[in-house]
């Protein structure tokens, strides 16, 4: 059962005062929007949960392509919740870009080995005093399965929830992959830019619809961190909300994705699909 329709230009009430919102950031998803609305149509369905605004969330979504992060900042700031996202250090240590991403407030995830836990504790710390929603991608990539569904992904995101008791509500998106090719692993020459630049000027032409369904919250509490098993328990119900939220919003292309991407890598297969 999914969430109550929303119009897309109702924003629910915030039931806590929320966080400032930095300048920076601000302009950013005005820009943000603006370029949305250049390459596609925008449809909201679902609803943020009016009872967690103003307080420490994950939120969990599907990763589909390369724009979607532009589409989610746009969907979440026309219901009027100001996302933020976890991000790599080598995004926020660019020299420009990162210089903006860390004045908005993303969270940092190192990657590397040495200081994994330290990082896994630094973010608990800060979910739990946060006032905004956190978006994490569970898959950590953009989905290689063939049909575009959600990977296996890993368990991370349900081990913060409950190692924080911090509450997980689920986004579905579909469209978004049409607007930009996944390109290369690594863009380091011109050469690597023409497909993103030529499936980019396509959007502006075709104007593909960009469908975000905002999910209802997973019940995790009968979960505890303390339990064997039970984070990958929580990690397979956030997927499977997504999942099944996703099936509405992809009518016509259970299978494959009409769009096809020939850049896109095809070479895992989604655990996740609906099967009824």
């Amino acid at each position: 059962m999914v969430a109550s329709i929303r119009r897309p230009n109702e924003p629910t009430r915030r039931s806590r005062k929320a966080a400032p919102v930095p300048p920076d950031w601000r302009a950013i998803t005005w820009l943000d929007r603006a370029a949305v609305r250049l390459t596609g149509n925008l449809e909201i369905t679902g609803a943020f949960p009016g009872e967690l605004r103003g307080r420490p969330v994950l939120v969990a979504a599907n990763h589909i392509g390369m724009w979607d992060p532009m589409v989610l900042i746009a969907a979440c700031a026309r219901i009027d919740v100001d996302l933020r996202f976890m991000l790599t250090a080598g995004l926020l240590d660019a020299p420009v870009a990162g210089f903006f991403l860390r004045r908005a407030g993303h969270l940092r995830v190192d990657r590397g080995k040495s200081n994994v836990a330290e990082a896994f504790d630094r973010a608990i710390t800060e979910l739990r005093t946060a006032r905004l929603p956190l978006l994490v991608y569970p898959e950590g990539r953009i989905s290689h399965d063939p049909g575009l569904w959600p990977e296996r992904g890993k368990t991370g995101l349900a081990r913060m929830a409950l190692t924080g008791n911090v509450p997980v509500v689920t986004i579905s998106q579909w469209g978004a992959h049409e607007a930009m090719y996944w390109g290369t692993e690594t863009a380091t020459k011109p050469a690597d830019f023409v497909p993103l630049l030529t499936s980019f000027a396509r959007a502006v032409r075709d104007r593909p619809t960009f469908r975000v369904h905002f999910g209802r919250q997973v019940d995790l509490s009968d979960l505890s961190a303390s339990r064997p098993g039970d984070a990958m328990r929580a990690h397979k119900r956030i997927m499977e909300q997504i999942a099944t939220d996703l099936v509405p919003l992809r009518i016509g292309e259970p299978d494959r994705p009409r769009f096809h991407d020939p850049t896109r890598p095809t070479d895992t297969r989604s655990p996740w699909r609906p099967t009824a």
